[in-house]
């Protein structure tokens, strides 16, 4: 069982703590009136004994249907304050998980897994809303309806209140019990139609490779076992629900036979009046409820509790990448310089360095190629320079500032990033081109399609720039992906550029056209990470990184005349160019 966690739910309830107390007394009331309606209706009917008035019986049932609808209302009421502080808390915190989960490091989403924070912010959130709703308002009810109404049946009969609530902890430990069964069941149910959309996701997004292989039916087998696997974890908490309300239905007869028993017998030996009887099975009726609730209520809390404790895990998750108290600004108008003094780099938990003592300085307005083996590094250094991986201080400056010192925004919004596999969004191709600049002009956005040389594919598209891009651009080639991404990072003007391989899918002539056309801004500093030797041959300057040092720098010119990694690397190019050509 979860630690009680009071001080996780003070934190939760403490904004609403004006609603929560008019929920509390909105209960308070239902409670009294609820002791108070069984009383009335054992006052009329013993006065009947005295005489009868069909006069008098109307004003009392009038008195009576009276105190029933103010309780009725006054009931509504305190639902709706306490459930309405659950549904609250719930639309707050997934707020507040949701903008957490936006500053946190892309290397610790990835680390803990997409689909563990979908479940936190979906079904662990529902369960903090049903602990702070449904739990509490149960809990309070219960306690406030036992403190009532037992002092009342005992007042009545105390040796007929004691044999009529025998039966409740037997009602109690029947709810606990198949409660706890319910809930695996449920909890299999849920991981069953978790792994059925899983699959479906799955297959939608490969369809291609499904065709491609013929797998259709290999995969409509796997669709149906799964299928029938929740099929059958559904079919099986079903049968056990409708297990166990008639047996809790049944335990309420008894309770009621053995007070009809009992109380026929008091009133025959004239211990108990009829009124009383009625008053006491009302009593029991009105008890029946809230035991065979309290079960459900106790694991809700439970559950609760433990989605308590995992949610504050997320929220507690402090950044390493993060501005810092007393960031600075760039100084206006940015010119784009890049310096490295030293730079090293380690992934969180790794001891291997993957740079080591870089040094280079990029003058504003420089077109520079890094280039290099696999692996050597070049991705982290892109990375590194908008800080998407964690950078120490005093080893990256943009125009002599160390960029640790800016801020965040500041610092992205002047270092465009276009990596490899560029992510587009189920939208337009306008949006996806204006995601940075939301409400960029469509004369903008056409023109760095133009730049990126987008503009000819969206001519041939039926809707042109208002065609719908499918799940991670499903529905555009590889080249056009990329080339989206390029005008979306152009379309935010940012004085430094940096391209992480997002021309590996188009021909080198388009790319060396693209690298012309991007080149228009003045002064703008773009950075080319390539395997393209061809396109990166035409840049003012060389990097070259080899297992995460810079071992050259230069003009293609000056590098092809050393034996060293670049020559290597130029001439393996030239000789599968050469292949091809015979091919």
């Amino acid at each position: 069982m979860a630690a009680f966690r009071i001080d996780l739910i003070n934190r939760y309830l403490k904004p609403h703590r004006r609603t929560l107390i008019l929920g509390a007394i909105s209960l308070l009331i239902v409670n009294i009136l609820s002791v108070a309606i069984p009383f009335e209706v054992r006052r009329v009917v013993d006065a009947l004994e005295e005489g009868f008035s069909f006069n008098n019986i109307l004003r009392q049932a009038g008195w009576i249907i009276s105190l029933a609808t103010v309780m009725g209302i006054v009931r509504l009421l305190s639902r709706q304050l306490v459930f309405g502080i659950g549904r609250q808390v719930e639309v707050d915190l997934r707020q507040r998980l949701f903008d957490h989960m936006l500053i946190q490091d892309p290397e610790w989403v990835q680390k803990t897994g997409s689909g563990e924070v979908i479940t936190r912010a979906t079904s662990d959130i529902e369960n903090i809303r049903r602990l702070l709703g449904f739990a509490i308002l149960s809990l309070t009810n219960t306690f406030l309806a036992y403190a009532f109404t037992i002092p009342a049946m005992l007042s009545i009969s105390p040796w007929l209140t004691a044999a009529s609530v025998s039966l409740y902890p037997l009602m109690l430990g029947t709810v606990r019990l198949f409660v706890g069964r319910m809930i695996g069941q449920r909890k299999r149910q849920q991981e069953a139609l978790s792994r059925l959309s899983e699959l479906i996701q799955e297959d939608l997004s490969g369809i291609s490779a499904i065709k491609i292989y013929g797998q259709e039916a290999a995969e409509g087998n796997a669709f149906s076992k799964l299928n029938i696997n929740y099929k059958n974890a559904a079919i099986n908490l079903a049968r056990t629900a409708s297990t166990l309300f008639p047996l809790l239905q049944g335990i309420s007869s008894i309770s009621l036979l053995l007070i009809l028993a009992l109380g026929s017998g008091l009133i025959e030996k004239g211990f108990l009046t009829i009124g009383g009887l009625i008053a006491l099975i009302l009593y029991v009726e009105r008890l029946v409820f809230p035991t065979a609730l309290l079960g459900f209520t106790l694991n809700t809390f439970q559950l609760g509790q433990v989605s308590l404790e995992r949610i504050e895990e997320l929220l507690t998750n402090t950044p390493l990448i993060k501005d810092q108290n007393q960031s600075r600004r760039l100084k206006l108008p940015v010119k784009g310089k890049l310096e490295a003094r030293g730079l090293n780099i380690s992934y969180e938990n790794d001891q291997k360095e993957i740079l080591k003592n870089i040094n280079f300085v990029i003058q504003p307005g420089e077109l520079v190629a890094i280039v290099g083996p696999v692996g050597c590094g070049k991705t982290t250094l892109a990375r590194a320079l908008g800080r998407m991986i964690n950078v120490s201080s005093k080893q990256l400056f943009l125009d002599d500032i160390d960029v640790v010192e800016l801020k965040l925004d500041e610092l992205r919004k002047n270092i465009s990033l276009v990596p490899q596999e560029g992510y587009l969004f189920t939208t337009t191709l306008k949006n996806n081109i204006r995601f940075g600049v939301p409400d960029e002009t469509i004369d903008k956005v056409k023109l760095v399609a133009s730049q990126a040389h987008l503009t000819e594919d969206i001519k041939g598209f039926p809707d042109g720039f208002e065609t719908l891009v499918g799940e991670r651009g499903i529905t555009l080639s590889g080249g056009q992906r990329q080339r989206t991404a390029l005008s979306r990072a152009l379309l935010t003007n940012a004085p430094v550029l940096v391209l992480d391989d997002a021309l590996a899918s188009v021909d080198n002539k388009t790319a060396s056209a693209i690298l012309t056309s991007i080149r228009t801004k003045v002064n703008r500093t773009i950075l080319m990470i390539s395997h393209q030797l061809s396109a990166a041959a035409a840049c003012d300057r060389i990097l070259v990184l080899s297992e995460g040092r810079l071992v050259q720098q230069g003009t293609h010119e000056s590098l092809i005349k050393i034996d060293g990694i670049y020559k290597k690397l130029w001439d393996r190019e030239k000789a599968v160019e050469k292949l091809d050509e015979v091919k």
